[in-house]
């Protein structure tokens, strides 16, 4: 059970800081270091067991069907990459807090951040391949509002831009790449399919899984040739770059290759792929890194390089280059974090990244450059600190592998990466802090306080010590966590010492830092050679590709989806009848043996009115008034076919919408004009007449064909369990509010969400030339009797009428016709007879009801109603029902239902509700005449005063 807490307690936990954000910046930043505190102590609490050799399962089945399971397993390499995750996001929590000024907002920040670290941690537990694919892709949209923090910056729009088209499109990759794998292997379950490493190599799908996978991997991880996103998101505030260079996002790629190494490692086309990519990888971006004057972006392309150096490890497919990654990624994420924040701190306190504006700070920021010159040094892969080891590691496994028959072509790549490496890391460390003091800094730099310089001062330590004493401080997470990559193969031997002999790595490494201090004091020279080399702009190529695929859409858009809705209707019509004429021609078939119903004369009959009214309706459809009156014939008709075949509530559902979009209708189109626009052409005509007539009669022949033949259906299980599991004899209504519940909760919130879509579309005709225009479009001629007296009488009497009746169906609904929705419709009636009889002003002024709140209040209580069987352990939306006596009254049924269908009855109120206001409102702007205020709207004459006093005014 801990481990399913430890992703959710940061997604959830993502909604406290905006709630305390007016407490304080210091109380936000408690509140959501105590959220990452608590998950990381719940995943502490699995460690021992991790440590034992076993893998921690929890979790339990969601959709079965497709293979999706809430599944999470920590074994040691998930273990290890969630406590990385967790431990620097609780330092990053701290640093923000002082980082970043009062005019950011800290709430939402926080926000974003728990929801990113939430995803992470998701991603490195989750069992469930499908699951995980649910947090990769949270992971890009919750980068992309980090790394898009500073909105109102260019770069930071721009960055995360490109940092979510390049990983999201990686990502789709990668799910198809991992479906296809769980296909293969039998299972969606990582556990299984770590197992099932033959089976999968061997399969003849083995290539395009194998290409899927690294797809998704190199996007995230920024390696060659989609290395140019990750420096772009540098834009973002400095603990975003430090959290997602370090430990987060950039390591994703590197957890997934890790993780699926024992499924896809061990081929040739594995090391004929992921070598050379992680190895050009290296150079390519510690070569930028060289030449870079901003300090975050000397980082960025140093982290691009690392990782390249940590995809070729892997890579080479040995298990002693696993185990030299596993140390790297340790290593990487201590000083890379501490150099991020170290720079952050510089740019906050001088004013400036720019690197030659900077230089003297060692006098002005000692405790500054003290940290930072020790973490600059473990990147350069100096001795005695962490970064030292994994490098001469990186380097022993380097000898081993030869790519293309060259054997000292990966050691001699490795070799120049190192160089590289050393010869930024001294530029980054001497540029900024050593020397002079300056006197022109745009800001006087001083070290900042305690809470920033503090948790770069903790991973130092880590740094220093874990190079110090790397077999008892890291030995047993870099056994566990590689004993888990390589899975069941014997962990190799290996020494985590800091000397081991003359060794070729150690010549490599002595030849890498000569070469690179050599490199520095030559920066000048090497800087005008590659300034005169010819060399592609990687974001000018990206926004070229971007701009020519909006470009291509937009052709492809403006002539598929033309603004002409009878042309669109027609392009989908024809592609159906020409699919369904390809499957009627190429498939086998056979006229159906079911015997056809007798055809009674009344049933004859209605089919002809039907068909009439339709032609009609298509003939005279210019004719708005007459269309609706003959669409309504239709709608009546269709009712009593369902009264034909014993569905008395679906024929009260009918009639009942029927009335409703009648009348609404009506009132509309008092704001419209009469006819319809001109007629088109004849040509036209015709064609659109072809492509109906082909359409009917392709539908009637596939409900013939179907309606022909003996099929089963779920109706008896129905029938069956609609009292003994539902409590109620009308089996529609049971279905409707117990087994298809949550169907029925989707429609109205669809019904109510469309309501508001409405609403907000119709308010733009309130104001400007759109109100002109409707204005315009009116009758000129009004009735004089607009307001009849005796329909203004009769609708108010008929009121509590109607409304007893919608109660009445509404109660009887569960075991005779009737419902919530009927009951709604009913109610919708009679407010809408009101309106029509009063007038639109007069009602609207005295509704006691808001559409809003209606249709909120009956998608809450549905809801509500749902979650409650959750108490008793039931799924959602179960309903539950028992017999009750009440005194005068005697026995009678409750159900459950009744709340889920009081949600329904009032989402069906608020939604005509709303239509009618948002109609009384534009009626309003047109109105002749100012509004009576006395219990009619009709205007009655005026006595004349008599002597002495005066008459009161009615009307």
């Amino acid at each position: 059970m801990n481990l399913i807490l430890v992703p959710l307690i940061p997604l959830f936990g993502a909604l406290l800081p905006p709630l305390f954000a007016r407490s304080g910046r210091d109380t936000t930043m408690l509140v959501t270091l105590a959220v990452t505190l608590s998950s990381l102590a719940l995943l502490l609490l699995d460690a021992p067991a991790v440590y034992r050799g076993e893998t921690v399962l929890a979790g339990t089945a969601w959709v079965p069907e497709i293979g999706l399971s809430f599944r999470f397993f920590a074994d040691g390499l998930g273990l290890f990459f969630a406590t990385m995750i967790l431990a620097i996001g609780a330092l990053i929590i701290v640093y923000a807090r002082y980082y970043l000024s009062r005019q950011d907002s800290i709430g939402r920040f926080y926000a974003y951040l728990l929801l990113f670290q939430g995803a992470m941690v998701g991603i490195v537990l989750s069992d469930n391949i499908i699951l995980m694919l649910i947090f990769w892709e949270l992971t890009s949209l919750s980068s992309f509002l980090l790394i898009g923090f500073w909105g109102h910056a260019a770069a930071g729009r721009q960055g995360a831009r490109m940092a979510l088209v390049v990983t999201g499109g990686g990502g789709l990759l990668l799910t198809a790449g991992m479906l296809l794998l769980g296909h293969v292997g039998g299972s969606y379950e990582l556990s299984v399919l770590l197992t099932k490493g033959d089976v999968i190599k061997a399969s003849p799908l083995y290539p395009l899984i194998l290409a899927l996978v690294l797809a998704g991997a190199f996007t995230k991880s920024a390696q060659f040739p989609f290395h140019f996103w990750l420096p772009h998101a540098m834009a973002a505030p400095t603990p975003v770059s430090a959290y997602l260079h370090s430990a987060t996002m950039v390591k994703a790629g590197v957890f997934l290759l890790a993780r699926l190494w024992p499924v896809l490692a061990g081929t040739d086309l594995w090391f004929s792929i992921v070598v050379p990519v992680g190895l050009v990888t290296m150079l390519v971006g510690a070569w930028i890194a060289l030449f870079k004057d901003d300090l975050k972006a000397i980082l960025a392309y140093s982290t691009v390089s690392h990782l390249g150096l940590m995809v070729m490890l892997l890579g080479l497919g040995t298990p002693y280059a696993a185990v030299a990654c596993v140390f790297h990624i340790l290593n990487h994420a201590t000083f890379k974090a501490a150099l991020f924040m170290a720079a952050g701190i510089v740019d906050h306190e001088a004013g400036t990244r720019d690197i030659r504006r900077l230089g003297g700070l060692a006098k002005l920021m000692p405790v500054t450059a003290v940290l930072a010159g020790i973490a600059s040094a473990s990147m350069a892969g100096l001795p005695p600190l962490n970064g030292f080891l994994s490098k001469e590691m990186m380097l022993e496994a380097s000898v081993s592998g030869s790519l293309a028959g060259l054997g000292w072509l990966i050691p001699v790549g490795a070799t120049l990466a190192a160089l590289v490496s050393v010869a930024y890391s001294v530029r980054l460390a001497v540029g900024t802090f050593a020397g002079p003091a300056r006197h022109d800094y745009p800001h006087h730099p001083h070290d900042p306080g305690i809470g920033m310089w503090l948790p770069v001062a903790l991973l130092v330590v880590l740094v220093v010590a874990i190079g110090l004493l790397p077999a008892l401080i890291a030995g047993p997470i870099v056994a566990r966590t590689a004993q888990a990559v390589i899975g069941a193969a014997p962990l190799p031997y290996y020494s985590l010492s800091l000397w081991h002999g003359f060794t070729p790595a150690l010549f490599m490494s002595i030849a890498a830092v000569i070469g690179g201090v050599l490199a520095f004091q030559g920066h000048g020279g090497l800087a005008r050679l590659r300034s005169a080399w010819p060399r592609p702009e990687a974001k000018a190529m990206f926004e070229a590709v971007i701009t020519a695929a909006v470009a291509a859409a937009r052709w492809f858009t403006l002539r598929a989806n033309v603004e002409s809705l009878p042309r669109s209707i027609a392009i989908i019509a024809v592609s159906v009848l020409v699919i369904g004429l390809w499957a009627f021609t190429h498939f086998p078939h056979a006229v159906g043996t079911r015997a056809m119903l007798p055809v009674h004369v009344v049933a004859l009959v209605a089919w002809g009115a039907l068909i009439a009214a339709a032609g009609v309706v298509v003939i005279q459809h210019g004719n708005r008034l007459l269309t609706l009156v003959l669409t309504s014939v239709v709608g009546l008709i269709v009712s009593l076919a369902f009264i034909q075949f014993s569905a008395p509530d679906l024929a009260l559902t009918q009639i009942s919408v029927e009335v409703v979009s009648t009348i609404l209708l009506l009132l509309a189109l008092n704001l419209l004009p009469k006819t319809a626009p001109a007629e088109p052409q004849t040509a036209r005509k015709v064609r659109d007449g072809a492509i109906a007539v082909a359409a009917g009669l392709g539908v009637a022949a596939l409900a013939f064909a179907i309606l022909t033949r003996d099929f089963s259906t779920i109706s008896d299980y129905h029938i069956a369990q609609s009292k003994p599991g539902g409590g109620g004899t009308n089996i529609v209504n049971v279905i409707l509010v117990d087994f298809r519940a949550f169907d029925t909760y989707g429609e109205i919130i669809v019904l109510g969400i469309a309501a508001l879509a409405i609403f907000a579309l119709l308010d733009t005709a309130l104001r400007g030339p759109a109100a002109r225009r409707l204005d315009s479009m009116r009758q000129g001629l009004e009735s004089a009797e607009a307001h009849p007296l005796i329909l203004v009488v009769a609708t108010r009497a008929m009121l509590p009428l109607v409304f007893t009746v919608g109660v009445f169906i509404f109660l009887r609904g569960h075991n005779q016709p009737g419902g919530g929705f009927i009951a709604g419709l009913v109610v919708a009636i009679a407010y809408i007879m009101q309106y029509m009889a009063s007038g639109y002003a007069w009602s609207h002024q005295r509704a006691r009801f808001d559409g809003h709140t209606l249709v909120g209040a009956g998608v809450i209580i549905a809801g509500l109603t749902g979650l409650g069987s959750f108490v008793f352990g039931r799924p959602f939306l179960t309903s539950s029902f028992g017999y009750f006596d009440i005194p005068l009254i005697g026995q009678i049924e409750l159900a459950t239902a009744m709340a889920f269908d009081t949600g329904v009855f009032l989402a069906v109120v608020g939604t005509v509700l709303l239509a009618l206001a948002q109609i009384s409102r534009i009626e309003a702007r047109a109105e002749r005449s100012p509004v009576p205020d006395g219990p009619s709207d009709i205007r009655l004459p005026q006595a004349a005063p008599q002597a002495g006093g005066s008459l009161p005014r009615e009307g």
